[in-house]
């Protein structure tokens, strides 16, 4: 399933609290939700069932810069989407706002109460708010669902806790998903996502030795640094470019056998003809097929290169409908 590029609903998109103005009465969650993968898709499915039975608005409030790089800026952090492919997964479901407030400092001093009052009730009028079951907020992470639960006695709103095992039976996190990203488990970081890992990016010149050599690439510039790379090899990729959809080979990776001192992201689209320069493509990774290595002779990566290819059009061939 192809997850961008479609306009299935109309999501509106608000940046900052402060600017959400409701025309009604809001059923909300609320994280970080890096990745909208399955676990998060369980908790967003309920929320918009919620919203639609009820005739209430669905709203995701999300914070950008994620919290962790803010407040703990000594450890680094990747994120699997960037904003605009976060706001494709979630507009593909059918939810209607999503607000993606600034993550500050100051923003994380704030109490729990004063959270629930403040924001979720004078703010976004929270009718019902659906969370999972190991959701803390206000400072410190002081706040659960306990304090929730009194709160919602006290300002006239529901709570609903999605339980411990419609989660954990996914047995998915963001973090397990990075991790396999970077240990080249494509195929395990896929499943938990529920989709294709993607890379969005500006098509920018290169050394133009793919040309020379008779695979030319599109050089991928992805200029969100916080985006995770994958582990560097080769990978079976496609995307939508024009409205047509084309298969390919993505090489991540540092070029060892011309002595390349970057990495760069480079990919070859079969039967494809045009110039991309310029060009923003999304392109999803469907498959790791090797690790990126070092050839004695620049014929012995051609060689490579064509078994690369004999092998992505295997992969087609056996995987699609």
């Amino acid at each position: 399933m192809y997850l961008c590029n479609l306009n299935l609903s109309s999501l509106e998109i608000t940046h900052s609290i402060e600017n959400f103005s409701p025309k009604k009465k809001s059923v909300i969650t609320i994280g970080t939700f890096d990745g909208v993968h399955i676990g998060h898709q369980k908790i967003l499915k309920q929320l918009i069932l919620s919203a639609k039975e009820q005739g209430k608005e669905s709203v995701l409030l999300t914070f950008f810069p994620h919290p962790r790089m803010v407040l703990q800026k000594s450890v680094s952090i990747e994120l699997l989407n960037t904003i605009e492919e976060k706001a494709d997964q979630l507009k593909m479901m059918g939810l209607d706002h999503l607000i993606i407030h600034p993550f500050s400092k100051d923003f994380s001093r704030l109490t729990a109460l004063d959270f629930v009052r403040n924001i979720l009730i004078n703010q976004l009028k929270t009718s019902k708010l659906i969370i999972g079951y190991d959701h803390h907020f206000g400072k410190n992470r002081e706040g659960n669902i306990d304090q929730l639960r009194e709160y919602s006695e006290l300002y006239d709103f529901a709570v609903e806790e999605i339980p411990a095992q419609d989660i954990d039976d996914v047995s998915v996190s963001s973090t397990k998903i990075r991790r396999a990203l970077q240990e080249g488990n494509l195929k395990t970081a896929n499943r938990y996502l529920g989709y294709n890992y993607m890379l969005t990016g500006k098509v920018v010149d290169g050394k133009k030795l793919g040309g020379q050599i008779g695979f030319p690439t599109a050089n991928l510039h992805i200029p969100e640094d916080y985006k995770l790379i994958p582990k560097t090899g080769v990978y079976v990729i496609r995307s939508i470019i024009n409205d047509t959809l084309y298969f390919g080979m993505m090489n991540i990776g540092y070029r060892p056998t011309v002595n390349g001192k970057h990495q760069t992201i480079e990919t070859h689209f079969f039967n494809f003809e045009g110039d991309l320069y310029g060009s923003t493509l999304r392109i999803e990774l469907m498959y790791f097929l090797r690790k990126e290595k070092k050839f004695e002779s620049v014929e012995d990566l051609i060689a490579q290169l064509k078994i690369d290819k004999k092998d992505t059009e295997s992969y087609l061939k056996n995987n699609l409908l």
